[in-house]
């Protein structure tokens, strides 16, 4: 993190949507479960055993790929500022981290918008882009650029008054 001697002139913390709660995900997986059962049962006493495996292989894949999906909801990426630095910190599914800073004065934001195409916010300085937010729906991108934008004036302001 950041030299934590100096104020925090902006702080966002990002994460990806989640529209299935973790008591939600259990519902879901018990009456798909119960679905799944009656049907297999009513197919094995007509003497079609073969499809109550079947069925109970599309429970477990239903749940194998909602498991990896919650796993990449681990992912996080928090974006600070101060009077020196902006700091983007990114942390993956798999818990690795990754810290990356920019110095204010060289630093860029641009809002990449294509027609046909998601929104993308880019950070750039001295040749090098990082994309923030990739998981933000494209108005959650574009408030985050416009505040991420008044908190940069804000700090330049400040930095100019000073100087």
């Amino acid at each position: 993190m950041a030299d934590t001697a100096q104020p925090v002139l902006f702080h966002a913390l990002l994460r990806p949507h989640r529209s299935l709660s973790p008591q939600g995900f259990r519902v879901l997986m018990g009456v798909l479960a119960a679905v799944f059962s009656a049907i297999g049962l009513a197919f094995f006493s007509i003497g079609a055993w073969p499809v109550m495996g079947f069925c109970g292989f599309e429970v477990l894949l239903v749940w194998w790929c909602f498991r990896l999906n919650f796993r990449s909801l681990r992912r996080y990426e928090t974006i600070l500022l101060t009077d020196s630095e902006l700091e983007l910190r990114r942390v993956r599914a798999d818990g690795t981290a990754e810290r990356i800073a920019f110095q204010l004065y060289w630093l860029r934001l641009r809002l990449d918008e294509s027609p046909g195409r998601s929104s993308r916010l880019v950070l750039s300085s001295h040749g090098r882009e990082e994309s923030v937010g990739a998981f933000l729906s494209p108005d959650e991108r574009i408030d985050l650029a416009r505040s991420l934008e008044r908190a940069l004036a804000r700090q330049r302001g400040q930095a100019g008054a000073a100087g």
